[in-house]
C-alpha cells in the first residue's frame, strides 16, 4: 500500500478465521482523515473482528495494515497511544464514581485531558460525583466515550456505539460523534442501523459474511438503485398467491411489502386498484427514496436487520 498523507488507516486484503468460519474474509478499505469510516452490516457480519485487529486485541491470520503511515504486521503500543476505543461494553467497575472511571484512564498516559473538560465533552458534569451503577444506559456509554477519549486521539473507534440506547441517547451519541468530526478526529463506526449510517458517514462499507459487498459514500451507493422510488406496506395477512398477483416489481419478507417503482403515480393507481379489487387493505403504507438497507437487500436478497 502506498502511503497518502490523506490517508490515516488502510487494510488490505484483512483475514481472521476461527476453524471454519471465515470471521474477515479478504476485507480491505481506507480512512481518510477528519472523516466517519462506517463498517455496516448485521450482527455476524465480521465488523467487530475487523476493529479488534485494527485496535490491537486480536491478531489478524493475514493481510496488510497502515496506520499514522507506517504499514505495520500488528498494530504497536505507540499506535494504541494514538486511539480511542469505546467497546461494546464497558465493563466499570459499578462502585467507582464518574469522575474517577475517567481519572483512572488519565493515568495510563502520559498528555491526557483534564478529567473536567473530557466530562463537558460527553455532558455528563452533573453526573461526576455518581457512582457507576447509578447511570442510565445513555450516561454509561457516555462515560465509556469519555474514557475513550482521555488521550485526545487521533483515530477513534467507535463499535455499534448506540446498540440498545433509546433514540434521545442515540442522538446524544450521534451529536457526540460530529463534534469529534469537526475537530478533525478520524472516527471508524460500526453499526447495524441503517440510519445511523445515513447520518453520520462519509463512507460506508456494507460488510456480510466476512467480506466486503459496496464501498462510497451514502449517497453513491443509494443512487447505485437509479430513481426508482419505494412503497411500502405491512404484509402480516397476505397470502402467496395475493402477494404474487401484486402488480409490478414486489418483494415481501412476511413483514413488509416492498414495491419498487420508476413511475409512482401509475403504480399507486395500479395498487390502489388492486387492494380495492381484492379487499386487501393497505396499512401502515409508505413513500420513500431508497436507503443504504435497500442496497443491502438488493444485493443479499434480504433486510440488512436479519
Amino acid at each position: 500500500m502506498a502511503s497518502d498523507p490523506q490517508v490515516l488507516l488502510a487494510v488490505r486484503d484483512l483475514k481472521k478465521s476461527y476453524g471454519t468460519v471465515h470471521a474477515v474474509d479478504g476485507v480491505s478499505f481506507a480512512v481518510r482523515v477528519g472523516t466517519v469510516f462506517t463498517l455496516l452490516g448485521p450482527n455476524g457480519a465480521g465488523k467487530t473482528t475487523t476493529l479488534e485487529i485494527l485496535e490491537g486485541i486480536r491478531d489478524a491470520d493475514s493481510g496488510e495494515i497502515e496506520m499514522f503511515g507506517a504499514r505495520v504486521r500488528r498494530v504497536t503500543a505507540g499506535m494504541k497511544g494514538r486511539m480511542g476505543v469505546l467497546l461494546q461494553e464497558g465493563g466499570f467497575e459499578p462502585y467507582l464514581r464518574v469522575r474517577e472511571v475517567l481519572a483512572l484512564f488519565a493515568s495510563f498516559f502520559d498528555r491526557p485531558r483534564p478529567v473536567a473538560e473530557v466530562l463537558a465533552e460527553v455532558a455528563l458534569e452533573d453526573k461526576a460525583g455518581s457512582l457507576v451503577r447509578h447511570l442510565s444506559g445513555g450516561q454509561k456509554q457516555r462515560l465509556a466515550l469519555g474514557a475513550a477519549l482521555i488521550n485526545d486521539p487521533d483515530l477513534v473507534f467507535l463499535d455499534e456505539p448506540t446498540t440498545g440506547l433509546d433514540p434521545q441517547a442515540r442522538r446524544n451519541i450521534w451529536a457526540i460523534a460530529e463534534r469529534l468530526k469537526g475537530e478533525g478526529k478520524t472516527i471508524v463506526l460500526t453499526t447495524h442501523y441503517m440510519e445511523e449510517a445515513e447520518a453520520l458517514s462519509d463512507e460506508v462499507c456494507i460488510m456480510d459474511h466476512g467480506r466486503v459487498i459496496a464501498h462510497g459514500s451514502p449517497r453513491d451507493l443509494t443512487s447505485s438503485l437509479g430513481q426508482e422510488t419505494l412503497i411500502e406496506f405491512d404484509a402480516f395477512d397476505l397470502s402467496p398467491e395475493a402477494l404474487a398477483s401484486l402488480p409490478g416489481e414486489a418483494h415481501g419478507d412476511g413483514t413488509t411489502v416492498t414495491l419498487t417503482t420508476p413511475d409512482l403515480v401509475a403504480a399507486l393507481e395500479r395498487l390502489l386498484s388492486w387492494s380495492r379489487d381484492r379487499g386487501i387493505p393497505l396499512r401502515n403504507m409508505v413513500v420513500r427514496q431508497p436507503n443504504l438497507e435497500d442496497v443491502f437487500l438488493s444485493l443479499t436478497g434480504r433486510r440488512l436487520r436479519a
